[in-house]
């Protein structure tokens, strides 16, 4: 495991907000980037990461604004961050979680809050410095960190037109690229979460038209985030799968994007074990048949040609509904998805909300026995 105490000693003295555009990394980033390092390679320093849920991507919704999907909730950025029930993201929290044993943090992000109503797609200030000090909270902490569009891009897909959508996406991820392209390759941009193949409101497409969309989706987010140069040319890039659904996006339909960057994407899909999930299955072998299938699929898709597969929404706590008849934990369970995870080569990132599976005021994960597999599987992908 690395050296946290180093890091979180070091967060007080080093943090230093950055809000200018295309400022290098601030705090403890330092700005270098690794090429010698495969996508692989990259995967492997993950490790096990966590969500930070329902915080920057919370909004509330208002469609009759067309460009921004929200309405207004407050005045700063943090009534936003609050506004679904969460705390103030804080420095401390960011450093529990490294102590906690994660080496990667997501940090899902509704870029449409206080966006004016003006169809520019221009991603307001005061909100960018937030997310931006948030990525630094992270930088700080040695973790890894993760930032894509969130919510905003199944606002987008649902109420425009394909070409309003694309030319959206160009205008959103290029200014967000812009903001951190002198940043290191431990921070790394997610293109979208889960609405790739949703069409807009009203419309139908085929299948054929549906996986075209996807693909594009994914081309317009590299090409917008490369064209920014800096550390952006060979930033390593996540491409979202088809509603982040592992059967959808493993078909043959489903084509990685072009990368002028050699080795830098991964795929992104979420929770191996879904179905028994959601048909209280949790705990039996068609659960454990289930996802060693998902798993598989993804091998063949992905990793055997070298492309990391990053879940990057798993379950954390697993309550009773969801488990069929056995006498096994919910910390049990976790131990298995995690370790199924791990021994096919991908980045598990448990989604949590706030005061879940991690404490947000009391730093530290709440359950001694979650804390332990955190412990176990974290240090056997280390080792």
């Amino acid at each position: 495991m690395k050296n946290r105490a180093f890091y979180i000693a070091a967060a007080a003295v080093l943090f230093i907000t950055a809000s200018g555009c295309g400022s290098a990394g601030s705090g403890a980033d330092d700005g270098k980037m690794r090429d010698e390092l495969s996508a692989m390679d990259f995967a492997k320093e993950m490790g096990v990461g966590i969500n930070l849920g329902n915080t920057l991507e919370a909004f509330w919704s208002d469609t009759s604004n067309l460009t921004s999907g929200a309405s207004k909730v407050g005045d700063t950025p943090q009534d936003f961050e609050k506004c679904w029930g969460a705390v103030e993201t804080t420095q401390e929290c960011i450093d529990g979680m490294a102590a906690a044993g994660f080496e990667t943090v997501r940090v899902p992000v509704y870029w449409g809050n206080m966006m004016a109503d003006d169809g520019k797609y221009q991603i307001n200030e005061e909100y960018m410095n937030r997310v931006q000090e948030v990525v630094d909270y992270c930088r700080n902490a040695g973790l890894y960190v993760v930032i894509n569009c969130h919510h905003y891009d199944e606002f987008l897909i649902k109420n425009h037109t394909k070409d309003e959508v694309l030319s959206a996406v160009d205008t959103i991820w290029t200014q967000i690229a812009k903001r951190f392209r002198n940043y290191s390759d431990r921070l790394i941009f997610e293109g979208f979460n889960e609405a790739l193949g949703t069409p807009q409101d009203g419309t139908t497409m085929t299948e054929d038209e549906t996986y075209d969309y996807v693909n594009a989706m994914n081309q317009h987010f590299v090409d917008a985030v490369r064209k920014t140069g800096g550390n952006n040319k060979t930033r390593v890039l996540i491409a979202s799968g088809y509603w982040t659904n592992i059967d959808n996006t493993t078909k043959d339909s489903f084509i990685m994007p072009e990368d002028s960057a050699k080795d830098r994407l991964m795929v992104s899909v979420h929770y191996i074990d879904n179905v028994p999930y959601w048909s209280n299955q949790i705990g039996s072998g068609s659960w454990l048949k289930y996802s060693q299938g998902q798993c598989d699929e993804l091998n063949e898709a992905f990793s055997s040609r070298d492309i990391p597969v990053f879940v990057g929404e798993c379950t954390s706590v697993y309550d009773g509904e969801h488990i069929a008849n056995s006498t096994g934990t919910s910390s049990e369970y976790l131990q298995t998805i995690l370790d199924m995870a791990a021994d096919n080569g991908f980045i598990p990132v448990l989604w949590d909300v706030n005061d879940n599976f991690y404490s947000r005021t009391e730093f530290k994960i709440k359950s001694d026995s979650d804390q332990a597999v955190i412990n176990e599987v974290a240090g056997r992908i280390d080792g």
